[in-house]
């Protein structure tokens, strides 16, 4: 496991996109980098930062995540463009990661905040980390991650199946593992397996 201390005074863009059922564990593995030195700018996707949901209301997410880095959430294409040509982050971290995020970006397609940030960052050939979370991670997503697995400057937090007999295309990262995997995609390196068995599972 990382020595997150290890990470004290990175600058990470952490970009949140609409799979709300898992904001309570991102926004926690979010609360342990900061509070070991890490600088994170918060970015959310149009409908993250637009849709109130059971999982709690969007503004309650903005402030929440206002709350744990001390910065105003970047939500708009104007405030992400200069991501890139200011370089202002070592790392960029999109989780969760939705499927639909996953698409757009593997087709170039940059008409949101959260795609759009991810093209200025790559500018400046930086890391990208992507936490998936997707109900078709192995139907229809699954080309897209296998595109984005090609490119060069994307690592993946590790995956398992949340639920395979309910659910059995479904993927979610391992957001535990998020430290890890930054840690070593500023190395240039993919940590393995990028598939792996469910957090607790013998």
């Amino acid at each position: 496991m990382t020595d997150i201390s290890k990470l004290a005074g990175l600058r990470i863009g952490a970009a949140v996109c609409g799979s709300f059922c898992t904001f309570s564990r991102v926004f926690r593995v979010l609360s342990e980098l900061t509070a070991a030195g890490c600088d994170i700018t918060p970015i959310m996707s149009d409908n993250a930062y637009t849709t109130d949901t059971r999982f709690g209301r969007a503004q309650e997410h903005a402030a929440r995540l206002f709350d744990i880095t001390g910065k105003t959430v970047l939500h708009e294409l104007t405030t992400v463009e200069p991501i890139g040509p200011k370089k202002m982050f070592d790392i960029l971290l999109v989780a969760p990661c939705t499927g639909n995020t996953l698409a757009k970006l593997a087709a170039g397609i940059v008409d949101t905040p959260v795609c759009l940030a991810v093209k200025s960052h790559l500018r400046s050939q930086r890391p990208v980390v992507i936490a998936v979370s997707t109900n078709d991670a192995l139907s229809g997503a699954s080309k897209n991650i296998g595109i984005l697995r090609n490119y060069r400057n994307f690592y993946f937090v590790p995956v398992f199946q949340d639920d395979p007999v309910n659910k059995p295309f479904s993927m979610i990262a391992d957001f535990n593992r998020i430290p890890q995997t930054i840690e070593a995609a500023l190395d240039g390196i993919q940590i393995q397996p990028m598939i792996t068995a469910a957090p607790g599972a013998d």
